[in-house]
């Protein structure tokens, strides 16, 4: 439904004592019209929490706001938020302390995804591409768009969130043409692989767009993100 109906308001506060300081929160609730048989969106800010934490505030606030469905429960949430804030983000913390005596680049954060696309075919290939890119850096989105011979693959890394974002645009978005030249969807694309990153994967800093000419190419830029396993489960049986 269109942003003119219902009521969107941020509603900021301070949750004392967590982590001896003091985490000021924005809470941002969107009501649908018919609020409250069905849930608020809202959105979690903070300075003070990394987004993997404000995620988990934002999933925590739904879980809860489904406790109170079909009754008025913003107030209910923000009390709630105040009294259990510091045990939804002390899982987060606890990583957050170990990341610091870990050597940067060990541990990976609470929520980076990764997603493995298989292409059939880009008609517009140059626009194709140029879309692509924006929605990974509109997302966050970090990895490859890798072609060799007629093998397609975009590798992405990043939050969860994004990358479902991500899936939806690709499979909704006019983002080629078919055989007559008109705009398309995407209809030949499968997904091989989501999961969550593991330390042993190496983060993408970047998105960049690569050509390979042979298969060992393609295999060592797998093997130099420590995905080795990655491509040899998913990349071969395209070649048949």
């Amino acid at each position: 439904f269109p942003e003119t109906h219902g009521i969107t308001f941020t509603i900021q506060i301070s949750v004392k004592e967590l982590l001896d300081t003091d985490v000021l929160l924005k809470l941002l609730f969107r009501l649908p019209v018919n609020y409250p048989s069905i849930l608020p969106d809202i959105s979690v800010n903070s300075d003070q929490l990394t987004r993997a934490q404000c995620m988990d505030v934002k999933y925590k606030l739904l879980e809860q706001a489904k406790k109170h469905l079909s009754e008025p429960m913003v107030h209910d949430l923000i009390l709630w938020i105040q009294q259990h804030l510091k045990y939804v983000v002390k899982q987060s913390a606890t990583v957050c302390d170990e990341k610091t005596t870990l050597s940067k680049g060990t541990s990976t954060e609470d929520g980076i995804w990764m997603l493995l696309l298989h292409l059939d075919h880009m008609r517009a290939k140059a626009k194709y591409v140029k879309t692509v890119e924006k929605w990974a850096s509109d997302l966050r989105l970090t990895g490859r768009l890798m072609f060799m011979g007629k093998i397609i693959l975009i590798l992405l890394q990043g939050d969860r969130s994004n990358i479902k974002e991500y899936l939806i645009l690709q499979k909704t978005s006019k983002v080629d043409v078919d055989s007559s030249g008109k705009k398309c969807k995407e209809k030949m694309m499968s997904v091989l692989c989501e999961t969550k990153v593991q330390s042993q994967h190496k983060r993408f800093q970047t998105f960049e767009v690569k050509e390979f000419s042979t298969l060992d190419e393609l295999q060592k830029e797998f093997e130099t993100a420590g995905l080795r396993a990655l491509f040899s489960e998913f990349v071969p049986p395209l070649l048949k």
